[in-house]
């Protein structure tokens, strides 16, 4: 008499409800992956505004004045691959603006940081998204109106 040995493997049903448990995890998965680049794009925004900060920070000590053009500060707009601008807009205004490279969400959106004198002769910076494309979603959370 022979004995049965019985089928190695899966069933169909096993292999249906692993591949939606793997869909409803891709599709949790996905739109935070999307944010999270999103974040990187608009994180370069505020490292290329870093240097042009210290320089209004620097000419304010130096005359109490803030400076409203980047000749003023003697330096150049620095370029990007995400940003297509990062220029001072008025006295001590930088405006960041994201360019067609930069993803579908934000390309047009803009960033502006502030200097604001806290009264002691100290710069500080507050962060404004423009809220249509840019919005508190993707900038740090260090980006706060001060």
């Amino acid at each position: 008499m022979r004995t049965r040995t019985k089928a190695k493997g899966f069933t169909l049903i096993e292999l249906m409800i692993t591949v939606a448990i793997v869909g409803i995890l891709a599709s949790v998965a996905l739109p935070a992956y999307s944010n999270y680049t999103i974040r990187a794009q608009v994180s370069e925004g505020f490292v290329l505004s870093e240097g042009i900060q210290t320089a209004v920070n620097e000419n304010y000590a130096q005359t109490g004045v803030l400076a409203s053009s980047l000749t003023t500060l003697g330096i150049a707009a620095p370029a990007g691959k995400y940003v297509s601008s990062v220029a001072l807009t008025g006295a001590g205004v930088v405006t960041v603006t994201f360019g067609t490279t930069a993803n579908t969400k934000i390309q047009g959106g803009s960033i502006t940081l502030t200097a604001k004198d806290d009264g002691n002769g100290n710069l500080h910076w507050a962060c404004a998204p423009d809220g249509k494309k840019i919005t508190t979603v993707y900038v740090p959370s260090s980006c706060t109106n001060i």
